[in-house]
């Protein structure tokens, strides 16, 4: 027992633990955006559901590719075309590149449908069933985390460690993914900043799952978008919102205050005498 609960084990927990908390923020965002769907009643259940169930799923997870790593990174099939494209695919390229085309296809929908007339004006739009929202939820946070988890075996193999820092990680995100949504819910212009960072996500798990791949195209090789460059982005985004906000509100202030001068010099030219 005295070497299972060792400091080293100890200080292994604790670095995942942040590293759960820092591959999770695109997940989470997933959840807040992807609960929005359900009937607003069943949100708030819908997010614990489906971060419970995929932190089980997780450790389920975790425990197969502990066992069957190596069939996750065997190569599967090639896909050869001389000058255009060379690839050779396995289990895990192709669920990190099946999650990036369907986050992209996710939030280029969303987009379209909030610059959609309709979309914006009508009150009665039909939610998604709880099962559906649940469903996607577990099935992306799957596809979230397989980095996360080939991540925490490359630094421990010690089963308790790794399911520990899954389940911490999992209670962290139920009770990040409350506040996240709700600030999205009051602040809906971030909305759409939340849909671009997710856009960029799905870039980032293609690149991510290109690299896998060995893909090249037109003879040059894909090379996955580091976390760094990541959050570098995500930055560039948040401050180009604040500013195109603050620029938006200044503008509008400016118009009032224009509107309101040009009624008060009505008013004076029809209050004055004629002459």
């Amino acid at each position: 027992m005295e070497s299972i609960f060792n400091l080293e084990n100890l200080f292994t927990l604790g670095a995942l633990v942040l590293l759960q908390a820092v591959l999770g923020f695109d997940n989470l965002l997933y959840i807040s955006l992807e609960s929005k769907r359900a009937p607003e009643k069943d949100r708030a259940r819908v997010r614990k559901m489906g971060i419970a169930m995929a932190m089980i799923l997780r450790i389920v997870l975790l425990f197969v590719l502990t066992t069957l790593i190596k069939y996750v990174q065997d190569p599967l099939f090639d896909l050869n075309i001389t000058g255009v494209i060379e690839s050779t695919f396995n289990l895990h390229s192709i669920i990190v590149l099946v999650g990036g085309v369907f986050i992209i296809y996710t939030a280029t929908k969303e987009v379209l449908h909030l610059m959609s007339y309709e979309e914006v004006h009508t009150a009665d739009k039909k939610p998604s069933s709880v099962f559906k929202v649940v469903f996607w939820i577990v099935l992306m946070n799957l596809v979230f985390s397989f980095d996360s988890i080939l991540s925490a075996m490359a630094l421990t193999d010690v089963f308790w460690v790794m399911a520990t820092a899954i389940v911490i990680g999992g209670l962290l995100m139920i009770w990040l993914a409350e506040r996240v949504a709700t600030f999205l819910e009051r602040n809906r212009m971030y909305e759409v900043l939340g849909l671009f960072i997710l856009f960029v996500v799905g870039i980032m798990l293609l690149s991510e799952g290109g690299h896998l791949a060995h893909l090249k195209l037109f003879g040059n090789a894909v090379e996955p978008m580091s976390k760094t460059t990541f959050y570098f982005v995500i930055g560039v985004l948040v401050i180009t919102d604040v500013v195109q906000s603050r620029y938006q509100r200044n503008l509008l202030r400016a118009k009032r205050e224009a509107g309101a001068n040009t009624t008060v010099a009505q008013i004076h030219d029809e209050s004055s005498p004629a002459s």
